[in-house]
């Protein structure tokens, strides 16, 4: 029944999302533009060219980001574990300015995919950066607490900031309108192409989550019991690496930094099928996910006067209240921590 619910919702926020803009279109004219592009080709331009890419863009980065963030907090028992707050968002950061910047004293050859935003260095540069973070955070995770590799990951995600402004003050001009644009976060920055190009990775890193899932769901009782179950953790470890990787990298190299969704859907996703078993965690993450991207995304593109809204400004006046709700209210989970 709440499966259902969400579902509805979802759908709503699609619908909606592809109607309201600076250019406000009724029911027929949505129809007329989805089903008979030649009937009112401005109508079919704005919804196929520019919010049906968005559209798409969020719903697959917000189920992709959904569930990483089930992955890590089961890959690492820490239950406010996620991209952002153990630096691997960070790493996309740092790849992506050290790629802009090396475009910088590349010539004119490299100012077209900085203009387009479609070069293939971009895109390595983020995952080659998450990727990174993401091994460096799992050692780390062996040897100190949660606590620690917490602040740890936070005090990454300062360095890196630090880091970037340092590397981007030798970046072009339109590099670094690139890379600030770039930066906030958004869905609005791909075509139909990059869509498929998103879905790739993500499909393949699904895969490999639905694979680690009973193992996750073992490591949930401790290494020790896991292995007692037959689970080859090392193996078990580096899989659901892979996955977080695979599912989160494509969407920062596409859309940019974006926040919280990892960190707070698997709590909803909990909430809603009340247990721990990864497996079950999965399609209720991704739609979670997918919802509060596209309801975010909805807010930014509303017809508003003045456009100083940013998607990660929305997530975060959700995500944060969500955080301090949870720990306020779970002294087990506090103490988790």
């Amino acid at each position: 029944m709440v499966v259902t619910v969400f579902l509805l919702m979802l759908v709503a926020v699609i619908v909606f999302s592809l109607s309201y803009g600076q250019v406000i279109l009724g029911g027929e004219r949505l129809l007329a533009a989805v089903l008979d592009p030649s009937g009112d080709p401005v109508a079919s331009q704005i919804v196929r060219d520019i919010r049906l890419p968005r559209v798409l863009t969020g719903l697959i980065a917000g189920a992709a980001l959904g569930i990483s963030g089930v992955l890590m907090q089961a890959l690492f028992r820490n239950p406010m574990a996620d991209a952002w707050s153990l630096g691997l968002l960070a790493g996309g950061q740092l790849g992506v300015s050290l790629i802009v910047t090396a475009a910088a004293f590349a010539g004119p050859a490299a100012l077209a995919f900085l203009t387009a935003f479609q070069g293939i260095g971009l895109t390595s540069g983020a995952i080659l950066g998450v990727a990174v973070f993401a091994v460096l955070m799992a050692g780390l995770s062996r040897r100190v607490s949660n606590i620690t590799l917490l602040v740890v990951g936070l005090m990454l995600g300062f360095t890196v900031q630090g880091l970037v402004s340092i590397v981007m003050h030798f970046a072009s001009r339109v590099g670094g309108r690139v890379y600030s644009g770039w930066n906030d976060g958004t869905f609005a920055s791909t075509e139909i192409s990059d869509v498929a190009l998103m879905l790739l990775p993500i499909g393949l890193g699904l895969v490999l989550a639905i694979v680690s899932a009973k193992g996750l769901s073992a490591m949930l009782l401790g290494e020790t019991y896991a292995r007692s179950m037959g689970t080859d953790v090392k193996r078990l470890r580096w899989l659901t690496l892979g996955a977080v990787v695979l599912l989160v990298a494509p969407v920062t190299a596409y859309c940019g930094p974006v926040t919280f969704i990892g960190l707070i859907v698997p709590h909803f996703a909990r909430a809603m099928v009340r247990t721990s078993q990864i497996l079950p965690l999965l399609p209720i993450a991704a739609l979670c996910g997918a919802l509060l991207a596209l309801s975010a995304d909805a807010i930014v593109h509303l017809p508003w006067e003045q456009h100083f809204l940013h998607l990660n400004a929305i997530l975060a006046l959700v995500g944060a209240p969500v955080v301090i709700a949870i720990l306020l209210a779970s002294p087990s989970l506090r103490g988790r921590i």
